[in-house]
């Protein structure tokens, strides 16, 4: 499990700027992303709508806390959650491609974490998120990460990852 810290290592880009590059992008290529969020609480879908022009790019977001919520809304199976936990790589993978199959998304990023302040665990402590990106053709790739710090810098820089790794994976 690759885990990489992001916070405080560089100076982070704006939200709104990843977004607008994430939407420039997504504009270029003529494809809709969607969100599935667990963790960041819709935050994510919050940065890509804050740019003006957004609903030529981003479909819509699942805002999927519970468990029972990921299978209801994104159709993850409850043995997969049930064998690796809401915070693994089987069940971000999972929101991923549900997000996509549920939507009329050709992109998706998917997200699910330990937030804290608590919550952690030996295997599972407080700062490790899973993040996912999938395509409607079925390819789905994810990635751990271990963020340091507070709830809300947690969660921030899970938003910021994430719409990195968006980005990444257009360009």
């Amino acid at each position: 499990m690759a885990h990489q810290n992001t916070t405080n290592q560089h100076m982070v880009p704006s939200l709104y700027h990843l977004s607008e590059k994430a939407g420039q992008l997504l504009h270029r290529h003529k494809v809709l992303v969607a969100t599935a969020e667990s963790c960041t609480g819709g935050w994510i879908s919050e940065a890509i709508t804050a740019v003006a022009g957004s609903s030529a790019w981003f479909e819509r977001g699942f805002v999927t806390y519970s468990n029972l919520a990921k299978h209801e809304m994104l159709s993850v199976p409850l043995d997969v959650i049930e064998a690796h936990g809401a915070v693994s790589e089987a069940v971000v993978k999972a929101m991923a491609q549900g997000a996509v199959e549920h939507s009329r998304a050709h992109l998706s990023v998917a997200v699910s974490g330990v937030a804290g302040p608590d919550g952690g665990t030996a295997d599972k402590p407080v700062g490790l998120v899973w993040i996912a990106w999938g395509q409607k053709r079925g390819y789905v790739e994810a990635q751990a990460f271990q963020f340091s710090g507070d709830r809300e810098q947690v969660r921030h820089a899970t938003v910021v990852a994430a719409l990195e790794g968006l980005i990444k994976r257009l360009s």
